[in-house]
């Protein structure tokens, strides 16, 4: 835990102490700000700058868009948690050479998107704005928390002809879990903190589906699914990627890796011809 972390785990378990609804209240605005941003790489900005760019505006905030080609065979790449659309860069190169348009955003409080914070149900106003700009997505290829976000947004009427999660998480639940571990937080915070994700992210949804679970997403979607994950992938435990693919059954391929981690996975020759591939020939 860095010296940041230390002072915010310290507050809120202090807080939470006198008020679980007022630590609770922290806890929750803290998970949904990264607390780094990041920046184009030198390699990406070439691509990028040749790159159609637009806006989506979700509650008050802008995600970047970027779009490479005439908007045929639209398909949409979803970078994960203090990530950027950028990072999809040797995908992006291989799917124009294959005859794709690519579609990719920075979300609210990352990359160049404004705002310090995002959900994921402003994930799911992003691709449903831009569902309705491109029509259905040959395919949807996302990463890490774009995946959760993505398969959500999959629940509301985006649709995608095949999909893609790479080092992908299954359980929404998994991402409190690892907060709560990560800062060293009071039990009793994840409950405060569940009680705010309900009210705010998932209202009326039945308890037994609360929070959002890829597993409660299996009946709507319909599309094969090919799931990448690195077997040392310290970030999102490659459990989760394994829950996704058992989740679609036999309309799903597991791809594991090693060696590759939570973010080379994107930049693996091997694991981009592969996406590729899938996204042709399925």
């Amino acid at each position: 835990m860095d010296p940041t972390e230390a002072v915010v785990s310290t507050t809120l378990n202090t807080v939470s102490r006198v008020s679980g609804r007022l630590a609770g209240t922290g806890a929750y605005a803290l998970f949904h700000m990264p607390l780094a941003r990041s920046k184009m790489r030198s390699s990406e900005r070439e691509l990028f700058d040749a790159a159609h760019r637009g806006r989506v505006r979700v509650n008050g905030k802008s995600a970047v868009t970027y779009r490479w080609g005439t908007g045929e065979r639209p398909v949409l790449l979803v970078h994960g948690w203090q990530s950027r659309g950028s990072r999809f860069s040797d995908f992006i190169s291989g799917l124009l050479d294959r005859g794709y348009s690519v579609v990719t955003f920075d979300a609210p409080g990352h990359g160049d998107g404004t705002g310090r914070s995002t959900t994921i149900i402003e994930y799911q106003k992003i691709l449903t704005e831009l569902h309705d700009q491109y029509g259905a997505f040959e395919a949807l290829v996302a990463h890490s928390l774009g995946a959760l976000g993505s398969f959500h947004a999959l629940t509301k009427g985006v649709k995608a002809e095949r999909i893609v999660a790479i080092s992908g998480v299954c359980d929404f639940e998994y991402l409190v879990d690892e907060f709560v571990s990560g800062l060293k937080l009071r039990p009793s915070l994840k409950g405060e903190l569940l009680v705010r994700i309900g009210k705010d992210l998932f209202p009326g949804v039945p308890a037994d589906r609360m929070p959002f679970s890829v597993r409660h997403a299996t009946e709507v979607i319909t599309a094969p699914v090919l799931v990448v994950h690195d077997e040392d992938d310290t970030r999102i435990g490659v459990g989760q990627g394994r829950a996704i693919a058992a989740a679609f059954g036999d309309r799903a391929r597991l791809i594991t890796t090693q060696g590759l981690g939570h973010r080379k996975i994107l930049g693996d020759p091997d694991v981009v011809r592969s996406v590729l591939d899938f996204v042709e020939h399925g």
